[in-house]
């Protein structure tokens, strides 16, 4: 195709209507031989998303060569071209197989012979070595394909390819320290990446040891058992500054002696209580009595609370440090207190790695051996094998191709399997069942706001649903409705049953719908509808205001009851006004004498009419009253269009895919009982007929006959 997409072949395509639009064929190997050279204005779509589709999803990953989510037509053009270059027919794909005969594939093209050749290999590695075709099934899983123990070229090297015990230990200290990354063999390995970021760290961490041993006796005063003298040195350092801290205040002032040793009336809240030695009351206590300069005893004279983390202390940092004693003078405990700051400041500078839990000793030794040389040269060696793992992939490209690629070619070069019926088109997410209705034009939402904003360009009736089901995540549909009517649709709450294309079940519920002409047929019946709605709806109100002036009146009624009672036995009850009920009746009976007459004078007119004329005459009223409304519906139905509901997806359609009201019709299916089937009329629940319906036609009937009478309309039947 030339860079201004014109055609630049002769070649003879053929092109069917359908949409409104005209269409390719694509029928023949020649067709896709020669698809380059079709002018993209004639492509139904451009470009399309890799996801929210009815299509393999790894065969979509393969056509996305940039990986940026779209399928664009160079991209089905490059993959046509590369069919045709490795099949030596191309038409093998029309079959749309899961298996690919290995005599399709062209020996005599340098490509093709590679495909073949590993397609071999494949089918031995599957243990099908006399196989004459492969399947998708053979592709599909890349564990089976890529034995750990081999190089598979993606550059991860698992424990099981080191060969050697001492490079596998590392990999897997490695794996069990950072994680892994997942071989093509499905192991987990290590690659460039985390073994640069592990030797790192490792250095990081061998360096801050370092410090420790340079300064052995200052770092750690007690070398391997500093740790835990530490720990126990940091559990009572708080306590100890506590005591102390009151001691020189003893010093400072005496009075402050008796005042900072516990209070007798601090024992006596204790007497009543049962006691444990870990009490908090009592921890809260002084760690011993307070005096001035008095040495902390390390035995007798203890807080109990306290004794036995003192004796800790005493096992495991003071008679290590300074010897056997019974007590500890401030001036031994700055002593101490100065020999773990070292110690407390080094662990503060520790790395934040998971690599401090291997043995410092390990760890320096895969840093001074060749660990790292060892473990980067299976990585290049890995590398290396690139080739051999793209042959596998190209197989799994051509396999899956033979199987799909047609068929997305029938959904985006032309909409062939939208509009010929024969299968559902890719973008189709299943059918909805609602309100008596198929919808088969069911489309995936992923942008609510966006698919709303676009959709009521296609003049459809749109009815958005929210479909979940246990154990699936929650999905949006929007369904067009081309058929039957929308008297009862309710948003929100409308429920129905969506079936998948894998026939699994969905509660449905209406979200949203917009609001366009159905059907020619509804547009007829929809003004006697708005009438017929404007009507009840104002004899409802009517009725309402009735009933309340009704509750008034009877309220007034009550009221002035009530007052009369309590008035003045000589105040005269108000005569009965009979000229204003007079007038009343009279008022009623010139409205009903000016409906009579206007009605009588219709009918009149109507019956003066010559016999043929009033058949006419019913029609032309009709068209009138229903006309306008069929008129604008037809118009709009004309103009439906599925383009922008593909476009509210990602799609970028080319051209203007109408829904015109045959194909419109056959996308929604309407309630009908099955031919043969029988039918009872007898309903058992039926309403009663009210007689009041016939007199009142019989007494139309009369009142027509006698104006009719009156005006001579029987005289043309008794004259001679």
């Amino acid at each position: 195709m030339s860079a201004g997409g014109q055609a630049s072949g002769s070649y003879r395509w053929r092109f069917f209507r359908s949409g409104g639009f005209d269409q390719v064929r694509i029928e023949t190997a020649d067709d896709l031989r020669h698809l380059a050279e079709l002018d993209q204005k004639l492509w139904s779509v451009l470009a399309c998303p890799t996801n929210g589709l009815e299509f393999d999803t790894r065969t979509l990953q393969l056509l996305d060569a940039d990986g940026d989510g779209r399928i664009r037509a160079p991209e089905i053009v490059a993959a046509v071209d590369w069919v045709c270059t490795v099949l030596c027919d191309p038409g093998v794909l029309f079959s749309g197989s899961d298996v690919l005969p290995l005599a399709a594939l062209d020996e005599g093209n340098d490509e093709g012979a590679r495909l073949l050749a590993s397609a071999r290999g494949i089918l031995a590695y599957v243990d099908k070595p006399d196989a004459d075709a492969i399947g998708i099934d053979d592709v599909s899983d890349t564990t089976r394909l890529f034995a750990p123990d081999h190089f598979n070229g993606d550059g991860i090297v698992p424990a099981e390819l080191a060969g050697d015990e001492r490079i596998a230990t590392a990999i897997s200290r490695i794996v069990e320290c950072l994680g892994g990354k997942e071989d093509r063999s499905g192991k987990p390995g290590v690659d460039a990446e985390t073994l640069q970021n592990f030797f790192e760290r490792a250095q990081a961490l061998s360096d801050w040891l370092a410090q420790a041993e340079a300064e052995p006796g200052m770092v750690l005063p007690l070398s391997d058992d500093t740790a835990t003298a530490a720990a126990a040195f940091e559990a009572v350092r708080a306590k100890i500054e506590d005591y102390f801290t009151r001691c020189r205040l003893a010093c400072f002032d005496e009075r402050a002696g008796s005042a900072l040793n516990p209070a007798e009336a601090a024992y006596l809240d204790l007497a009543v209580a049962t006691l444990e030695p870990t009490a908090e009351a009592i921890a809260a206590l002084p760690l011993a009595l307070v005096a001035k300069d008095r040495p902390l005893p390390l035995e007798a004279g203890l807080n109990p609370a306290w004794a036995e983390r003192i004796a800790r202390l005493r096992a495991l940092v003071v008679t290590p440090l300074l010897g056997e004693r019974a007590s500890l003078a401030e001036a031994d405990w700055r002593t101490l207190a100065e020999r773990f700051s070292r110690y407390r400041a080094w662990i503060a500078e520790q790395p934040d790695t998971p690599i401090a839990s291997l043995p410092p000793a390990e760890l320096r030794t895969m840093l001074a051996d060749d660990t790292r040389q060892a473990i980067e040269a299976l990585i290049a060696e890995d590398l290396a094998a690139e080739t051999a793992a793209t042959q596998v992939e190209a197989v799994e490209r051509l396999v899956r191709y033979q199987r799909d690629l047609v068929r997305l070619l029938r959904n985006f070069v032309s909409l062939s399997d939208f509009y010929c019926g024969e299968r559902k088109a890719i973008f189709q997410a299943g059918t909805l069942y609602l309100d008596q209705r198929s919808c088969e034009l069911c489309l995936r939402v992923a942008d609510m706001d966006r698919h709303a904003a676009l959709s009521p360009l296609s003049g459809t009736y749109l009815v958005y649903c929210q479909c979940v089901r246990q154990g699936e995540a929650p999905m949006t549909i929007v369904a067009a409705m081309t058929g039957g009517d929308a008297d009862e649709m309710m948003v929100p709450g409308r429920n129905g049953v969506f079936y998948d294309r894998q026939c699994r079940d969905w509660n449905a519920s209406v979200i949203k719908v917009v609001e366009n002409p159905i059907s020619v047929r509804q547009a007829f019946w929809s003004p006697y509808k708005r009438i017929g709605r404007m009507i009840g709806e104002q004899i409802q109100k009517f009725a309402a205001s009735r009933d309340k002036a009704v509750e008034d009146q009877a309220a007034a009624g009550v009221a002035e009851a009530g007052a009369r009672a309590e008035a003045p036995a000589s105040a005269a009850p108000q005569a009965f006004d009979i000229a204003k009920f007079a007038g009343i009746f009279a008022a009623i009976g010139l409205a009903l004498g000016a409906l009579g007459t206007a009605l009588a004078a219709i009918v009149a007119g109507f019956l003066s009419l010559p016999g043929w004329q009033m058949p006419l005459v019913l029609a032309g009223i009709m068209l009138l009253i229903s006309g306008p409304s069929m008129l604008l519906a037809w118009f709009k139905l004309r103009q439906r269009n599925l383009g922008p509901l593909l476009d509210a997806n990602g799609w970028a359609v080319n051209t203007r895919a109408r829904i015109n009201i045959p194909f419109g019709a056959a996308l929604t299916g309407v309630a009908e009982l099955p031919a043969g089937a029988e039918r009872s009329l007898a309903d058992p629940y039926a309403e009663k007929r009210t007689p009041w319906r016939g007199w009142l036609l019989f007494a139309v009937v009369v009142i027509a006959a006698i104006v009719a009478w009156q005006n001579g309309f029987f005289d043309r039947f008794f004259t001679q």
